[in-house]
C-alpha cells in the first residue's frame, strides 16, 4: 500500500537580484573556499592515526556533511528561482520587491520590503512574500486598510506609502 503524499508548504520561487547574488556568493564561498579548507583539515586529522577517537576528524566529517548538504540545497534552489528584476508597470500597488510603509491603530509606523522566502530578514524589514503580512498587502494601494491574521489575533494597518527602487 502506498503512503499518502504529504502536503508540502508552498514556497514562492521569486527572488530579487540582490537575493540571487547573495545565494550565488554563498554557494561559491562554500564550494571554493570553505569546503577545501575543511577537507584539508579532515585529511590532516586522518593522518594522525586512529579516527574513532579523533575529535578533529569526527567534527570535520560532520562539517563536510553540513557543507555538502547546503551546497546541494543552494544548487537546486538557485536553478528553481525566478529573478524579479524589473519594477511593475503599476507602481501605485504593492507587488513583489516593493517597500511598503504601514501604520497600525496606535500610530506606530512599520516599513517592510516584500522579498522571496530565501532572503527574508526581519532586522532589515525584509518579509517573505509567503508571510501573512505580505499576502495581505499584495495589490493594495496607499490609503487601503489591511487586516492581518496573527497568532495573537488580527491586526489592522493602513498602507501609508509604496516605493519601488531599482537596485
Amino acid at each position: 500500500m502506498k503512503k499518502p503524499l504529504r502536503n508540502k508548504t508552498s514556497v514562492s520561487p521569486y527572488i530579487t537580484p540582490e537575493g540571487q547574488k547573495d545565494l550565488s556568493e554563498e554557494l561559491s564561498y562554500l564550494w571554493k573556499v570553505k569546503r577545501p579548507q575543511v577537507t584539508q583539515a579532515v585529511a590532516e586529522a586522518a593522518a594522525m592515526g586512529d579516527r574513532s577517537e579523533n575529535a578533529e576528524y569526527i567534527y570535520g566529517k560532520k562539517q563536510l556533511r553540513q557543507i555538502d548538504s547546503r551546497i546541494r540545497f543552494l544548487t537546486k534552489r538557485l536553478s528553481e528561482l525566478i529573478v524579479v528584476d524589473r519594477i511593475p508597470d503599476d507602481t501605485s500597488k504593492v507587488f513583489f520587491g516593493a517597500w511598503v510603509e504601514v501604520e497600525d491603530s496606535d500610530g506606530n509606523i512599520y516599513r517592510y520590503r516584500i522579498v522571496g522566502p530565501d532572503e527574508f530578514d526581519p532586522d532589515r524589514g525584509f518579509i517573505s512574500i509567503d508571510s501573512p503580512m505580505a499576502k495581505a498587502l499584495l495589490c493594495r494601494t496607499e490609503g487601503d486598510e489591511v487586516v492581518v491574521s496573527r497568532p495573537n489575533g488580527t491586526a489592522v494597518f493602513v498602507v501609508t506609502s509604496i516605493i519601488y527602487r531599482q537596485t
